[in-house]
Parts: C-alpha cells; sequence; structure tokens
C-alpha cells in the first residue's frame, strides 16, 4: 500500500523545546518528531471539545495552536504549541507553561 503524505495545516516556523520536555522524550524513547507530525496535522491530542474547537477557530483566524499529548512513559504529559504569527513552535512539559 503506498503512504501519502499529509499536507501541514500550518508552518511550525523555528522549533524549540525545554530541558523538561526533553528530558521526557529521552525517557519514553521518542523524538519530538512524533508530536509536531501529529501537531501540525491537526491531531490535537488530549483536549477537550472546546479547545479543539478554539484550534479550529485559530487556524482559520491566525490565532495560538495548542496540543497536549501523553508519552508512552506514563503519566508525562507534552505541550505543544505554535505562536500565533507561527514564527515558534515549543515542546514543553505543562509544569514549564
Amino acid at each position: 500500500m503506498q503512504q501519502t503524505r499529509q499536507q501541514p495545516l500550518f508552518p511550525l516556523g523555528q522549533v524549540v523545546a525545554t530541558p523538561g520536555a526533553l528530558a521526557a522524550l529521552e525517557k519514553a524513547g521518542q523524538t519530538a518528531q512524533q508530536f509536531l507530525s501529529r501537531h501540525v496535522g491537526g491531531d490535537w491530542g488530549d483536549l477537550c471539545e472546546e479547545d479543539r474547537k478554539e484550534n479550529q477557530l485559530s487556524l482559520e483566524r491566525g490565532f495560538r495552536l495548542l496540543s497536549s499529548y501523553h508519552t508512552n512513559a506514563g503519566d508525562t504529559k507534552l505541550y505543544v504549541i505554535t505562536e500565533a504569527d507561527r514564527s515558534v513552535t515549543t515542546i514543553l512539559l505543562p509544569e514549564e507553561y
């Protein structure tokens, strides 16, 4: 079966990660790219319906975008946030927000 590549919904800009997020990714044996691919494709992860709708509005109007994911390491959660001007996307832990 041929794999199709989904077009990104928005530009990520410069991608940065906090030390806590990098440590969490290493502990989980996962890469930032796994979460960035989901984020840029519109898979917002563990968000409530209201926040999903807010992201849809943000796509249309150019506001900030937020995703929330759990790593393979149990209770560890990561946020992925793309700024409104799409200049920077940050991967961080909730307590670093």
